[in-house]
């Protein structure tokens, strides 16, 4: 399997589409990458909201425990997590995601999954796919934001 991101078209459209950014694995520590990245999507404009359990607040925003945790809209989970963490978390986004029907009363279903630099699973990332979300793995949320939209 060779699992190949979106096209930088894609991306744009993406990172324009996208206003709230669940971060699991958000670390509530300033010298982390989780920290430092989420902290400046969120003064390019995103709304962070910090998944991690343990923790009441990062950044300003409440802390969700988890994915089903969190009572509103969100367009893209970006993880932070290790590998081994991500088919968990892949099933818990399509679960959201399955249950995002016109009308519906949940309201919290990502239509994307943004995997972070260095964070490989391609198998987790075809599973995401093949579940409508849209999947970028291996990229940095912030440096693809910076080249794509600041140039």
């Amino acid at each position: 399997m060779s699992f190949a991101n979106p096209d930088e078209a894609a991306l744009v459209g993406l990172l324009d589409r996208i206003t709230t950014v669940a971060v699991v694995g958000l670390s509530p520590q300033p010298a982390r990458p989780s920290f430092r990245v989420a902290q400046a999507m969120q003064r390019y404009g995103y709304r962070i909201v910090p998944v991690r359990p343990l923790v009441d607040e990062v950044l300003g925003e409440k802390a969700y425990a988890s994915l089903a945790d969190i009572p509103f809209a969100v367009d893209l989970v970006d993880v932070f997590r290790a590998a081994e963490h991500l088919p968990a978390i892949v099933e818990q986004c399509l679960a959201l995601h399955s249950m995002h029907r016109p009308f519906s009363t949940m309201h919290h279903s990502p239509t994307a999954i943004w995997i972070q630099e260095g964070i490989v699973h391609e198998d987790a990332a075809q599973r995401a796919r093949d579940g409508g979300m849209t999947v970028v793995m291996d990229r940095c949320l912030l440096k693809e934001y910076v080249r794509l939209k600041t140039a």
